[in-house]
C-alpha cells in the first residue's frame, strides 16, 4: 500500500468539510433544491445534467445546490457482515460495519451510509440522533486517501468511538 499523501473525496460533489455555509469545518452534505417547491434532492444534481425538479407536481426546471443537515434521526439500520466483491476496495481482514438510514426532517430525505468503524448493529436503535462524519474507505495506488462520508451517534466524539452504552467492544473482543 502506498503511503498516504494527502486525503480526497471518493466520490466529488456529495460532501464538504467547510465553506460560507459551514465556516466550523464539520463536514456536510451537499443536496440540490428546487426554487419554487422546496423539495431536496440528494445525491447532487451535477450541473449540466438533468435539472428538472423530481416532485411531480412541480414544473420547475432548476435546482440550486444546496447545504444538508448535518443531524438526522436513525430511521433504519442494518449490519454488513460480507467483504464486497472485486473490483470493489476491502480492508483485509473484513470487518462487519453498520449502514444507518437517516433522516433529515428540515429536508424530508432519508440519506443513507456507512456507520463509524466500532459501531454495529447492536449498537443502535431506531429514532436516536445521528450526526454526519467524514471517515477513509481506502488508499488509492497514487496514495491518496479516498474518504466518504459517514454517521455516527450524536455526540460519540471520535471517528469510531467505542459505544456510549458500553459492553460491544468487549463482545467484539469475544468473537476475535
Amino acid at each position: 500500500m502506498p503511503e498516504v499523501t494527502h486525503q480526497a473525496p471518493a466520490i466529488e460533489g456529495w460532501f464538504a468539510t467547510g465553506d460560507a455555509a459551514n465556516e466550523t469545518g464539520n463536514p456536510h452534505l451537499i443536496g440540490s433544491k428546487c426554487p419554487q417547491c422546496g423539495t431536496y434532492v440528494f445525491p447532487p444534481v451535477p450541473s449540466g445534467g438533468q435539472n428538472n425538479c423530481p416532485n411531480p407536481a412541480c414544473a420547475s426546471d432548476t435546482l440550486e445546490s444546496v447545504a444538508l443537515s448535518t443531524r438526522g434521526t436513525l430511521w433504519s439500520y442494518t449490519e454488513n457482515r460480507y467483504a464486497p466483491p472485486p473490483p470493489y476496495p476491502s480492508p483485509d481482514p473484513f470487518e462487519p460495519f453498520a449502514v444507518a438510514a437517516v433522516e433529515l426532517a428540515r429536508e424530508g430525505l432519508i440519506v443513507l451510509g456507512k456507520v463509524v468503524d466500532g459501531t454495529l448493529a447492536a449498537d443502535l436503535k431506531v429514532g436516536i440522533e445521528m450526526e454526519l462524519t467524514t471517515m477513509p474507505l481506502f488508499v488509492d495506488d497514487d496514495g491518496v486517501e479516498r474518504i466518504v462520508y459517514g454517521w455516527r451517534r450524536a455526540g460519540d466524539d471520535a471517528v469510531g468511538a467505542p459505544p456510549a452504552c458500553g459492553g460491544r467492544s468487549d463482545e467484539k473482543e469475544r468473537r476475535r
